[in-house]
């Protein structure tokens, strides 16, 4: 599922990146990679989505939060 539609405070594993080599490699540099696991912040549909990864929050824009594929 994308990760736009993770519940608040659910814990997800990063499975896949549907978008090109720009988007895989931006995510890539914020530690988002396939395996990594994901707690979701903040998805009340306003403003950015948040995420902590590895003890940091990343904050996402919806387009991109809807190419990262996860799996609870």
């Amino acid at each position: 599922m994308p990760l736009t539609m993770a519940p608040r405070g659910k814990e997800v594993t990063l499975i896949g990146i549907n978008g090109g080599r720009g988007v895989r490699m931006r995510l890539h540099s914020l530690g988002l990679i396939p395996g990594v696991k994901l707690r979701v912040l903040n998805n009340n549909g306003a403003g950015p989505l948040m995420v902590a990864v590895m003890n940091s929050r990343v904050a996402l824009g919806w387009g991109m939060a809807y190419k990262i594929m996860v799996e609870e």
